[in-house]
């Protein structure tokens, strides 16, 4: 079994927010695999299904961002799943919007969510979708992650969680390493030059 986790913060007040990533790509995913995420476990909402042939639970830690970890840690546990069997999907201010970022490991950067996964459960060894959400200097940090998205940024992010659903299926469909050749490209910025790397 696969442990698919998406962060985000419970409570219609977060719903549709940058900092909500992990979940709206957790229901996208659900959505396109016929699994519904609606049963109440270790502190999170799960659903159970298979996608692309793997026994999976989608997970939407109800624990608030910053102690995500704790909501891991338990079905982890439970389930007796090794590390490298998860795959956390979060929002990241350090990629600009809309760019996808997958890895096999590696450190928290600035996402408290993954610190806190991290810390409790003692190992960086697991693969993530990263969802760039870019950065506002306008804005304080707080503020740009959990405010809403810009009418001019809708798009962009409707088609980041597309791929990003795409990505996770292509992970288990024919690996980590194929989705990381397939996704992992910079997008270009208004006013570069060159192709995409």
């Amino acid at each position: 079994m696969y442990i698919i986790a998406g962060l985000g913060n419970p409570g219609r007040r977060y719903e549709n927010t940058r900092h909500n990533l992990g979940f709206i790509t957790i229901d996208a995913l659900a959505g396109e695999n016929g699994i519904k995420v609606n049963m109440i476990k270790h502190k999170s909402l799960v659903g159970e299904g298979m996608i692309a042939g793997h026994k999976v639970l989608l997970v939407k830690p109800q624990t608030y961002m910053n102690l995500s970890g704790e909501s891991v840690r338990e079905i982890i546990s439970y389930y007796k799943i090794e590390p490298e069997n998860l795959l956390v999907i979060y929002d990241d201010i350090d990629l600009p919007a809309g760019q996808l970022r997958i890895r096999k490991k590696g450190s928290a950067g600035t996402h408290n969510g993954m610190r806190s996964i991290i810390y409790n459960i003692q190992t960086d060894l697991f693969p993530r979708v990263r969802i760039g959400i870019g950065s506002d200097r306008k804005k304080g940090l707080i503020d740009h992650v959990i405010g809403g998205f810009k009418k001019e940024e809708k798009k962009i992010m409707e088609d980041a969680v597309i791929k990003a659903v795409k990505a996770v299926e292509l992970i288990f469909e024919e690996g980590i390493e194929k989705a990381m050749a397939e996704y992992n490209v910079k997008i270009r910025q208004a006013g570069e030059d060159g192709e995409n790397e």
